[in-house]
């Protein structure tokens, strides 16, 4: 196969050559151009390569939203890596397994993150270059994201196709996270996408979503680039400032995940609700009753709806404002829903989700072949999200196929929370899984079995949990039983446990004023 440039690096030197000193992000008080844009990636490519990147290593980004996050991962692009982000507030089995599994050789982390990830290492035989933002280098850390942008600004020759342009790691819903290899950004998907949204070059996108996340950094950063368009870059979601800032970037377009919509709607009203410079917000698990109508009435806005997964190319889009809907399919893709028999079903009934893009397989699941089969079998990816349709063609999601949990925007999987709280010295085995939050979604709840003639307390599950898991996975929710209701295959009754739901006993630690620190 002959060398050549990622699409990313085509677009980001077109958009260099075509306006060099225009403006294509802001982040606090600072604002980047096209040419700073291509200056910082070169630049940390070249500064990769000297220490020893090869096309087609990986490389893991544990990094806040900051320019260093893009530059770091546009540079991989440049290199001929292939970029792994992984969120930030990983620790401990979950972080160690995302390192192993996807064999990095290389870790671009921030300082506050050194001891986790130092700890997660030992185990990762590859991983050899650790490289600081941010912190001083040592014995093992030996590189600073610092001295990585003090390299020449010169462009790499094109390479090979190294494999893909990263792998991105599902949130593990139904058990370790799965490493998703993409072939290439698509683009064209993209650019429809965007354009429901009606961004007009050198107007602006705003998130304050975090870069690890296909949303933001593809949806928004990659997107906006796309669209010819100016990306604000927020530090993190915070619902008191949130128009504050839609407003200081005067952004006309951001995205919406999850709880997001309530949560603002939660905010106390203002007179100037309606006087924000957005017009439509691209909206991902909108509530399907009438907070959306009122969202859209309270700050004027306009909700298009839409579908989409990591796990591979496709796209439902409300472009017909029909609430509770994902919409239909974008072009180039076909959906249907599937009954356990395999067989499509007509309009009205549930079953299981699945769509066939036209130029077939675009992902794959990084060193697990069976499974890629397993997704892509009958000629469907199948999501595992179950849905119907109506008589008109559109589709509404209707929950999740296995168990797992999704609150605030972030997928949580049993497997994850029962792992941590299963380590406890105190306990024989644990079940978790999610009970319904007054502001959509999920809360976590986990079931405790402890070892025989033992006290323990819930407040130290919260503590260990908070130590072991990321924050938005420690449980709300605590209670102690004898038994774990089971199969006689020895499997756990999720369905028994999410009917029964919270009980007098149930130990909430909102309740008690626990907190938990986010990281």
């Amino acid at each position: 196969m002959a060398p050549t440039r990622s699409n990313i690096e085509q677009l980001i030197r077109q958009r260099a050559q075509e306006h060099p000193t225009a403006v294509w992000l802001h982040w606090r008080d600072e604002t980047y151009t096209w040419s700073d844009v291509l200056s910082a990636s070169q630049r940390f490519a070249i500064g990769l390569r000297e220490r020893g990147l090869e096309p087609g290593d990986r490389v893991a980004v544990l990094l806040p939203n900051c320019p260093e996050f893009l530059w770091a991962h546009f540079g991989i692009l440049f290199a001929g890596g292939l970029s792994v982000p992984v969120n930030t507030s990983q620790r401990g089995v979950v972080l160690q397994h995302i390192l192993s599994d996807s064999d990095v050789k290389f870790a671009i982390f921030a300082e506050e993150l050194r001891d986790v990830v130092l700890g997660a290492t030992a185990e990762c035989a590859n991983l050899t270059t650790l490289i600081t933002l941010g912190g001083d280098s040592d014995a093992r850390v030996r590189h600073r994201v610092e001295d990585l942008l003090s390299a020449a600004d010169e462009m790499l020759p094109p390479v090979e196709n190294p494999g893909g342009v990263g792998i991105a790691y599902t949130s593990g819903t139904t058990g370790a996270p799965k490493g998703v290899v993409s072939a290439a950004y698509d683009l064209s998907a993209l650019h429809t996408l965007l354009s429901a949204s009606g961004v007009q070059p050198g107007e602006t996108i705003y998130t304050p979503l975090p870069l690890y996340h296909g949303n933001a950094l593809t949806v928004s950063a990659i997107g906006s680039m796309l669209m010819d368009a100016q990306l604000a870059l927020g530090e993190r979601f915070s619902a008191s400032r949130f128009w504050d800032e839609c407003i200081r970037y005067q952004a006309v377009s951001f995205n919406a995940l999850g709880g997001m919509i309530p949560i603002l709607l939660k905010q106390p009203e203002r007179p100037s609700d309606s006087d924000n410079p957005v017009r439509v917000v691209l909206s991902a698990g909108a509530p399907s009753d009438d907070r959306w109508p009122q969202f859209e009435q309270r700050f004027d806005v306009k909700l298009v709806e839409w579908f989409g997964m990591v796990d591979s190319p496709g796209n439902l889009i409300n472009l017909e404002g029909r609430v509770g809907s994902m919409g239909k399919p974008m072009s180039g893709v076909t959906f249907s829903v599937l009954g356990d028999d395999g067989q499509e079903v007509g309009p009205g009934v549930v079953g299981e989700l699945v769509f066939a893009h036209d130029k077939g397989r675009l992902t794959w699941y990084h060193n697990k072949p069976e499974l890629t089969e397993q997704a892509y079998s009958g000629g469907w990816f199948h999501s595992g999200d179950l849905a119907e349709t109506d008589v008109d063609g559109f589709f509404y999601y209707r929950g999740r196929k296995k168990e797992s949990m999704r609150r605030r925007g972030e997928n949580i999987s049993s497997w994850e929370v029962e792992t941590c709280v299963n380590r406890h010295p105190s306990v024989v085995e644990s079940a978790a899984f999610g009970v319904p939050s007054d502001i959509g979604e999920d809360e976590v709840m986990v079931v405790i079995v402890p070892q025989p003639d033992v006290t323990i307390h819930p407040e130290e599950i919260i503590a260990w949990c908070s130590e072991h898991l990321a924050y938005f996975a420690v449980p709300r929710y605590v209670e102690f039983i004898d038994n774990l209701p089971k199969t006689d295959t020895q499997r756990v009754q999720y369905g028994v446990l999410k009917q029964r739901g919270r009980a007098e006993n149930t130990w909430d630690r909102e309740a008690f004023g626990v907190t938990v620190v986010r990281r």
